[in-house]
C-alpha cells in the first residue's frame, strides 16, 4: 500500500469467541484502520497463553477476540505514530509503555498508568473497537487480540523487533517466556547458589526455571501435581521434582524438610491464591522471598498468617516480569537470536490457524507447552 494511500477497511479471518466457553468460531471480520497512536498489525504468528484460555472460560465481555502473545509485521500506521512505519518486525504486549507518564518515568515499575492493563475489551484512545461482524461490534482482549489476521494495537502496546528474530517462534517473549525470565532475573534478582522452588510447571514455571539456572542457582525444584509436566520439567534445568500427591503432609512441609527450613526464592507461577500461601510457607525465615506470577482464575483474595512476614519473608507481585515493553524486550530478543536464551523447546505444537480449537483443547488437557498458531501468508 502506498503511504499516500489512508488506510481502509480490512475484511479477513478471527477466530470469535462469541460466549465463554464456547468453541470459536472462524468469521469474517472487518477491522478498520488505526486511528492516530494506532497501529494495524498483519499477525504470523501467535501462542495460546493459559490466561487467555481463563479468559475465555469466564469473562462476561462477548463476543471477543482472544490472544495477545503474538509477532507481525505492521500494515498500516495512525496519524501520528512516527516510532513505526510499514513493513515493521513487531511483537505485541499486553501492558503498554508510554514513557511519559509518572510509573514509566519513575524508573521503579514496568506499570504504566496510560496503558495498563485493558479490561473492557475497547481501544485506549476513544474506547471504541476496532472489529465488527456484519455490523455488530466485536471486543479486543488485552489490547492485542492477535486470534485474527489483522489486528490493531495502540503504539504503545507493540514492540519494534529486529528482522533477524524468526516470527514463528519469538512471539512467546511476548508474554510467557519473558514473563519467567524476568521474574528470576528482575523481580527476584536469584542469587549464585540459592535454592529455589517453582510451583507450576507450565512455561511460565519453566522460564523461571532458566532464568534461575543462568543466574547460577544452585538447587532448583519443580512442584507439580502432573505428572507428565513432572516428567517434561527434568529437561529444562530442575535438579528435582516434587508431585504433591505422593506426600501425605502439605507440600509446603515437604519443601522445607529437603531444603533444612526453606527455599532462598519461592515463585508461584499456578494462578492460585491458595498457593501463594503455600510458596510463601515454603521460604526460609529471615529472607525468603516469595514471587507470584500466575493469575488467579476463582477466588482473587488471598490470606496468609501475619508470622509468616514478621520473621523477615517478603512477597512480591510481578507483572510481565518486571519488563518494560519498549525498553527491554528487544535486547531480550537480541539474546534470544544470539542463543544466549532458549525460546524454541517450550514450543511442543505448531498449528494453522484453523485448528485454533485444538490447541485450546491441549491446553485444556494439560498435553502442550505452548501451542503456536501460524496464519496463512
Amino acid at each position: 500500500m502506498s503511504s499516500s494511500t489512508p488506510p481502509q477497511v480490512i475484511t479477513c479471518k478471527a477466530a470469535v469467541a462469541w460466549g465463554a466457553g464456547e468453541a470459536l468460531v472462524m468469521e469474517e471480520v472487518q477491522v478498520s484502520p488505526p486511528q492516530p497512536s494506532e497501529i494495524r498489525i498483519k499477525v504470523v504468528s501467535t501462542s495460546l497463553c493459559r490466561s487467555d484460555l481463563s479468559a475465555w472460560k469466564s469473562h462476561a465481555i462477548f463476543p471477543r477476540i482472544f490472544g495477545h502473545e503474538a509477532s507481525g509485521i505492521v500494515e498500516s500506521v495512525g496519524q501520528g505514530v512516527t516510532e513505526f512505519k510499514e513493513g515493521d518486525h513487531v511483537l505485541t504486549v499486553f501492558i503498554g509503555e508510554c514513557m511519559a507518564c509518572r510509573l514509566c518515568t519513575s524508573g521503579k515499575t514496568n506499570i504504566c498508568q496510560v496503558l495498563g492493563l485493558e479490561r473492557k475489551g475497547l481501544m485506549h484512545s476513544d474506547q471504541k473497537t476496532r472489529f465488527s461482524v456484519k455490523g455488530k461490534p466485536v471486543y479486543h482482549y488485552c489490547a492485542v487480540s492477535s486470534f485474527s489476521e489483522y489486528t490493531v494495537v495502540h503504539s504503545g502496546c507493540a514492540v519494534k523487533i529486529s528482522p533477524r528474530a524468526p516470527l514463528e517462534k519469538i512471539c512467546l517473549l511476548s508474554c510467557g517466556v519473558a514473563a519467567g525470565l524476568g521474574a528470576a532475573w528482575n523481580v527476584a534478582d536469584v542469587s549464585k547458589g540459592s535454592t529455589v522452588v517453582i510451583f507450576g510447571l507450565g512455561t511460565v514455571g519453566l522460564s523461571v526455571a532458566q532464568g534461575a539456572k543462568q543466574r547460577g542457582a544452585s538447587r532448583i525444584i519443580g512442584v507439580d501435581n502432573n505428572p507428565q509436566k513432572c516428567e517434561n520439567a527434568k529437561a529444562f534445568g530442575f535438579t528435582e521434582v516434587v508431585d504433591p500427591n505422593s506426600y501425605k503432609e502439605p507440600i509446603a512441609e515437604v519443601i522445607k524438610r529437603i531444603t533444612d527450613g526453606g527455599a532462598d526464592f519461592s515463585f508461584e507461577c499456578v494462578g492460585d491464591t491458595d498457593m501463594i500461601t503455600t510458596a510463601l510457607q515454603s521460604c526460609c525465615d529471615g529472607w525468603g522471598l516469595t514471587v507470584t506470577l500466575g493469575v488467579p482464575k476463582v477466588k482473587p483474595e488471598m490470606s496468609a498468617h501475619y508470622a509468616l512476614l514478621l520473621m523477615g519473608r517478603t512477597l512480591k507481585g510481578s507483572l510481565f516480569g518486571g519488563w518494560k515493553p519498549k525498553s527491554d524486550l528487544p535486547s531480550l530478543v537480541e539474546k534470544y537470536v544470539n542463543k544466549e536464551i532458549q525460546i524454541d523447546d517450550y514450543i511442543t505444537h505448531n498449528l494453522p490457524f484453523d485448528d485454533i480449537n485444538k490447541a485450546f483443547n491441549l491446553m485444556k488437557e494439560g498435553k502442550c507447552l505452548r501451542c503456536v498458531i501460524h496464519m496463512p501468508k
